[in-house]
């Protein structure tokens, strides 16, 4: 059964930007966490990583496979309470916050808070995108990793349409 991801919200001020995500997931908070904080599970759905100190003030760099060349970002582990909260942090004022929290028998509750600085256009875009990274964490927890050379730009497109169109339906 494929996990609906419900769509993200935003708040801005100024160029700053705030994403949130809450996703119900049906794995326990061990295997969820696993794809938050390890090279494997990483590379299943989000990005290659080059370095990964797993814990607080650890380094961390990751190179993503979605862009022509792959981009590489660094930053840091700027929190981390096991099978809780990993939160990774770049210099240029990114933060990536994962949280996780029980949900029902077997389901693990993933929310998401992002923050960065950018354009209205760089927001509808990381809407989409962490969208979409979002549908394949729920791929690969369900054993389906991401296979990054076959990975097309339509589907995040289609989701950055709706983001600006604000079209998003109940299913």
């Amino acid at each position: 059964m494929a996990v609906q991801i419900p769509p993200g919200t935003s708040e801005s001020h100024g160029d700053t930007h705030t994403l949130r995500f809450r996703v119900t997931l049906p794995h326990p908070a061990e295997r969820v966490w696993l794809a938050l904080t390890t090279p494997g599970g990483l590379r299943g759905w989000l990005a290659e990583t080059e370095v990964l100190q797993s814990r607080l003030g650890g380094e961390v760099v990751l190179r993503r496979p979605t862009t022509r060349p792959p981009a590489v970002a660094s930053g840091t582990v700027t929190d981390w309470e096991v099978e809780r909260v990993v939160e990774y942090t770049a210099p240029e004022d990114d933060r990536m916050r994962f949280r996780l929290e029980p949900g029902g028998p077997g389901e693990t509750v993933l929310e998401f808070t992002g923050e960065f600085r950018g354009t209205e256009d760089l927001r509808l875009d990381r809407l989409a995108g962490w969208h979409d990274h979002f549908l394949l964490l729920a791929d690969s927890l369900d054993g389906r990793p991401a296979d990054w050379p076959a990975w097309s730009p339509e589907r995040r497109e289609d989701l950055r349409d709706r983001y600006e169109a604000r079209d998003f339906d109940a299913t």
